[in-house]
């Protein structure tokens, strides 16, 4: 068992026992999601936690304490839309935070939006959150925070009544797509807003703003739930003393004074994390581990070269992104040539390459089952490449046209989910679960069907 978790659980049964049902509907839902946090992590500094933070969470709430997503690859964006559509990107369209637009041939970001710069219109699903605007005929307050706008835009869904991010010079800012009652009130937040409190800690800026959207909104005052969403920042794949006791102090001050505002037994808290994928590039080759660089751009031209020796001249390749190869669709089009056939070819050429442990194309991740079940749910046909790249645990993928450059790992790092207050008892849960149980556990709690593309069963 987890030592973090073994330490601050030392109260609870060591019988596994079945989450009840809550008494009655919260008055407000609190999702936190955290970037990057890890169970490993947390353990390390569990026993320097004061006693309302972390410590608190873990003795009085619902603890599953192996959490993970059910598809790769894993970032916060498809993380955090996972989380509030109960889903993965195969039907939410979210596979990263940004992607290759095929038409331009460069990257977009998951949120970018050509009428309003950013809004949620590329999630392709409902999230929890517009389900609770639904059932209630827009009654619900739903707003979400974060320190960049996909974490905030994608946590709060379509139908919120905002979303709220840092922008430039540390500024907090939103879109043209919401309200214009919300944009008028984040300005003038902003106005009022210390220096002192700008020059905080950006988690602690967050929670703050948390507070007074709960107070200046009154959510939680009537009998209609109300959604709020935030996100925290992660330590950048640095761990530290300071972060993480940072984080507990955060997190004891938003939770003490949402329950003064709102009651304990009106309010339930979810802590989760966006899982983990950053992580500071380390030199395998000075510890004698296998490792060695795929440069995927030199690849890609090397492989149009070689399409072009079979099919004849051309740019069979449009650009690669990430792990990813985008072919001419257009041009395998107006040669009469057989896409399965260029896929089949590209895949028997790539696997000749130093490096490359697996190629996956298009019909083969649409197919899915079996062993490529996650990569099959993490894969969107909208967005994503024509041929994905599986490198070497260890290896290093490098682009020298986008500056790219990443250690691809295969090691599987848990999290813990946490459902705390509206009356809940404290209990552990060991068994493995997966993300996309939280959204319909909530849409259970608060009364609501789940998110439209949701199939997962809620977790009690």
């Amino acid at each position: 068992m987890n030592k973090y978790l073994a330490i601050l659980l030392a109260v609870l049964s060591s019988t596994e026992i079945q989450a009840q049902n809550l008494n009655s509907v919260p008055r407000l839902v609190v999702d936190i999601t955290i970037d990057q946090l890890r169970n490993d992590l947390l353990e390390q500094y569990a026993q320097m936690y004061s006693p309302d933070g972390i410590r608190k969470l873990a003795a009085q709430g619902v603890v599953y304490e192996s959490a993970g997503y059910s598809f790769s690859p894993i970032d916060p964006a498809s993380a955090i839309a996972s989380l509030s559509t109960g889903t993965f990107p195969h039907y939410n369209n979210i596979i990263g935070s940004s992607w290759l637009n095929r038409s331009t041939l460069r990257p977009t970001s998951c949120v970018e939006d050509p009428k309003y710069v950013a809004s949620p219109s590329q999630l392709s699903v409902s999230t929890i959150s517009d389900e609770l605007k639904i059932a209630t005929k827009g009654a619900a307050l739903v707003y979400g925070l974060a320190e960049n706008k996909e974490s905030a835009i994608l946590s709060s869904g379509h139908a919120a009544d905002g979303a709220f991010w840092k922008g430039n010079g540390n500024q907090w800012t939103t879109s043209a797509y919401y309200p214009q009652e919300s944009r008028r009130w984040i300005e003038s937040y902003q106005r009022v807003t210390s220096s002192d409190a700008r020059m905080a800690d950006v988690n602690e800026q967050i929670c703050q703003l948390a507070l007074e959207c709960v107070r200046n909104h009154a959510m939680g005052r009537d009998a209609v739930p109300d959604f709020l969403a935030v996100t925290l920042s992660g330590s950048n794949g640095k761990p530290t003393e300071e972060y993480y006791l940072s984080l507990d102090r955060t997190l004891a001050n938003l939770i003490a004074q949402i329950e003064g505002e709102v009651g304990k037994d009106n309010v339930l808290f979810i802590v989760t994390s966006t899982g983990y994928e950053n992580e500071e590039q380390t030199d395998y080759s000075h510890y004698k581990v296998p490792t060695g660089t795929f440069y995927i751009n030199r690849t890609a031209n090397l492989m149009n070269i070689y399409l072009s020796a079979i099919y004849g001249h051309g740019r069979y390749v449009d650009g690669c992104f990430k792990n990813q190869i985008f072919l001419n669709h257009q041009l395998i089009d107006q040669k009469q040539l057989s896409l399965d056939d260029v896929l089949n070819r590209s895949q028997e050429f790539l696997l000749q390459n130093d490096g490359v442990k697996d190629v996956y194309t298009s019909t083969q991740l649409q197919r899915g089952g079996g062993d490529i079940a996650k990569l099959h749910n993490g894969y969107s046909s909208d967005n994503a490449g024509d041929i994905i790249i599986g490198i070497n645990p260890g290896w290093q993928l490098k682009n020298e046209i986008t500056g790219e450059n990443f250690t691809f790992r295969m090691g599987l790092v848990s999290f813990p989910i946490v459902f705390y207050g509206a009356g809940l008892p404290s209990q552990r849960i060991t068994k493995p679960v997966t993300v996309d149980r939280i959204a319909p556990t909530v849409a259970k709690a608060i009364r609501i069907r789940a998110p439209n593309a949701c199939t997962a069963e809620p977790l009690f």
